[in-house]
């Protein structure tokens, strides 16, 4: 059951980013976080991005736009450490805030299933509203754009939709916008990745973290497949379209999900 539904949404979230107006990590998350800890979640879903980041870097990333990247991805990447230290820091200092019970079943309220559940609400409903897909920030913001996005990618892996917005207005053709995206979005997985193996985020924590099929490992093997296949078909067969209905159908279950997490029910 955990690979299917790993592969599937790994597949279709990869495969469907342009109709859904979510990234890969924005929807794969929530399924790792079904069978794994939030903290480990994260850095799970992080190796799928990056490795599936890189893919597409062999596909497009030719036509990133060089002055973009140095001027968003470095303040990003210094961004993405903080974000990825203070993760680290609240893993780490992960004793509940609160227990209760519902139906018969314990919940507990941890500091990292709290901000990663509302952070998941926050960015549901920034999906959700019209007016923030069109919102475009002058491109002489672009480092403090950077900031942002590197920031919530290193905490959480929320760096799209601020990336979008910053980028959106510097002057890129598609085939740029794309490319310069998956640049600084590589570059904020590589450096969160490093922060959060330093820190033995995945390694020490994922050793007790087993499914009842496979280990954490073999279903990141599983994600980083599924998502190449995504990213190779969505390339080529998929057109820049946005399914409205699509947006606010995973907007809605996002926002279910970060309460559920938020709540320490899962």
């Amino acid at each position: 059951m955990e690979y299917v539904l790993i592969a599937a949404v790994a597949l279709l979230a990869a495969g469907l980013t342009l109709f859904s107006g979510f990234g890969l990590g924005t929807l794969l998350l929530p399924a790792f976080a079904v069978f794994f800890s939030p903290e480990v979640a994260i850095g799970a879903t992080a190796v799928v991005h990056f490795a599936n980041n890189c893919f597409k870097l062999a596909l497009i990333g030719r036509d990133a736009d060089r002055r973009v990247v140095v001027r968003f991805g470095l303040p990003a990447v210094a961004a993405a450490v903080v974000g990825a230290l203070l993760l680290g820091q609240l893993a780490r200092f992960n004793d509940p805030i609160v227990g209760y019970e519902v139906a018969g079943m314990a919940a507990t309220v941890t500091p990292v299933g709290l901000t990663v559940g509302v952070l998941i609400m926050l960015f549901a409903v920034i999906e959700w509203l019209p007016w923030v897909k069109r919102l475009e920030v002058p491109a002489k913001y672009l480092p403090v754009g950077g900031v942002f996005s590197g920031f919530f990618g290193g905490l959480s892996g929320h760096q799209g939709a601020l990336r979008a917005a910053f980028l959106i207005r510097s002057g890129l053709s598609r085939d740029q916008f794309v490319a310069t995206a998956a640049v600084c979005s590589a570059m904020v997985d590589f450096t969160r990745l490093v922060v959060y193996a330093g820190g033995a985020l995945l390694l020490r924590r994922a050793a007790g973290q087993e499914t009842a099929t496979g280990g954490l490992w073999s279903l990141v093997g599983v994600g980083c497949v599924s998502a190449f296949v995504g990213s190779f078909l969505g390339v080529r067969l998929v057109k820049k379209v946005t399914l409205g209905w699509l947006r606010l159908f995973v907007a809605a279950a996002l926002g279910v999900f970060g309460v559920v997490m938020a709540s320490g029910v899962l």
